[in-house]
């Protein structure tokens, strides 16, 4: 990679309609600079599906079918990296993920994190430039039971599915808190239930000094806390394929999906800087992180840089034209209604959810420039959503401007200090600072 390679990164994107890249004079400026870029990543929250498939009873908060044309849209727009694992890519089951699948290959499109199998998930994705050959691999730690791919035997054909990373929860609580939640799980009779679980083999006891408490964990501490921490099995599986890529390509990414937070939802959960450290240390260039649909801050980690969450780049939420029965209890709306009026109701006519709240509605487009496998250069561009506008016109990405890009770029400086992360602000740009 001796002349370098520029890589723009975005987040979630969730389009339900055309978008019209290059002939739309709000949206052109925009993705012309995305267009610009040696190569662009953005995280695919929708399921290219047709609407074809089996809907979930549990999906990740709506089902995001969509028409397989959005992939065109999106290659149109820039893109040539998509991340696929994410906690909606099974809201229309396997039948909707193969789908999904089907529509990404017949593009020859370059996508990791799903797959026919666990392995087939876990493997990175090449694509090759004039400038350098990038790896992508994609995981998520969200997701529902079940919507992890599973691993092959030699006498059956594993499942489709997601690439997973599981974390473990601890709940930390004080002795005599301890001791009152044991005594609770008698009186219940939860303790005699998980005695005989075990006695019929479909159990197996608990770590010495953590009391199962229904399918939470707790243990004894100086004060209460929950404890995330990432499973080993996942980190390791992945960290071997990232070893690969480092062998087989130029820049290795990684892209990890993860709704979990730590206090405040613009924090992420302690067990995502471990898994990110982690596959730097193993040989990733860059993470980039998505999922909770807002920004969370930026760290440079041994020079590498890891996002830990950029947003919604498209925010087509309330625009899914589809929306099984299911969802429709789910969000206590009357059968009769159509579905923008479903989401009116989830909302309570915009007074609530995300229609509410702008950090929903704002983002960041991060270019990397990375030379001799060194990040040399970030240039971070504000953009906006559009929130308080209709919802057919709002979600379409624009380069903000002025008072708004001033105050975009300001609240991502501020949450990427908490890691050390200094950044240079003008008008309409911010720049890393080394």
């Amino acid at each position: 990679m001796t002349r370098g390679i520029t890589l723009a990164l975005t987040g979630d994107s969730i389009l339900q309609r055309r978008l019209r890249s290059t002939d739309d004079p709000e949206l052109r400026p925009l993705f012309d600079q995305i267009r610009s870029a040696d190569l662009a990543f953005t995280n695919l929250e929708v399921l290219a599906n047709d609407f074809r498939g089996d809907p979930s009873q549990e999906c990740g908060g709506s089902h995001f079918g969509a028409p397989a044309w959005v992939l065109d849209e999106l290659r149109e727009a820039g893109f040539d990296l998509f991340a696929a694992a994410t906690n909606h890519c099974l809201d229309y089951s396997i039948s909707g993920l193969l789908h999904t699948i089907e529509a990404l290959e017949e593009r020859g499109l370059c996508y990791a994190g799903i797959g026919p199998n666990l392995e087939a998930a876990r493997r990175p994705a090449y694509f090759t430039h004039p400038h350098g050959t990038v790896a992508l691999l994609s995981c998520s730690s969200s997701f529902q039971a079940g919507n992890e791919a599973g691993s092959q035997t030699p006498d059956m054909q594993g499942r489709p599915g997601l690439n997973p990373l599981h974390y473990d929860a601890m709940h930390e609580v004080t002795p005599d808190q301890l001791e009152a939640l044991r005594q609770i799980a008698v009186d219940l009779g939860l303790e005699a239930q998980r005695q005989q679980i075990l006695k019929l083999g479909f159990g197996h006891p608990p770590t010495e000094g953590v009391l199962p408490f229904g399918k939470m964990n707790f243990r004894a501490a100086s004060k209460a806390a929950l404890r995330l921490t990432p499973r080993q099995k996942d980190m390791d599986a992945m960290a071997r394929w990232v070893r690969e890529a480092r062998l087989s390509s130029d820049l290795v990414v990684v892209s990890l999906h993860a709704h979990e937070q730590g206090h405040d939802k613009e924090v992420p959960a302690e067990f995502i800087p471990a898994f990110a450290r982690r596959m730097i240390d193993e040989g990733a260039d860059l993470i980039v992180g998505h999922g909770p649909h807002l920004l969370r801050g930026l760290e440079l980690y041994r020079g590498k840089p890891i996002f830990y969450s950029l947003g919604n780049f498209i925010g087509q939420n309330e625009l899914v034209p589809r929306i099984p029965a299911d969802s429709y209890e789910r969000f206590r709306a009357e059968p009769e209604l159509t579905p923008g009026m479903v989401y009116k109701v989830r909302t309570a006519d915009d007074t609530k959810g995300f229609p509410a709240d702008r950090r929903f509605w704002e983002t960041v487009v991060p270019f990397c420039r990375f030379a001799e496998g060194r990040l040399v250069e970030m240039q971070i561009r504000p953009v906006t959503l559009g929130l308080g506008q209709a919802a057919h016109r709002r979600g379409r990405p624009k380069l903000a401007q002025g008072a708004e890009a001033e105050s975009i770029l300001t609240r991502f400086a501020s949450l990427s200090e908490p890691f050390g992360t200094r950044l240079e602000l003008s008008r309409d740009v911010a720049r890393l600072v080394p």
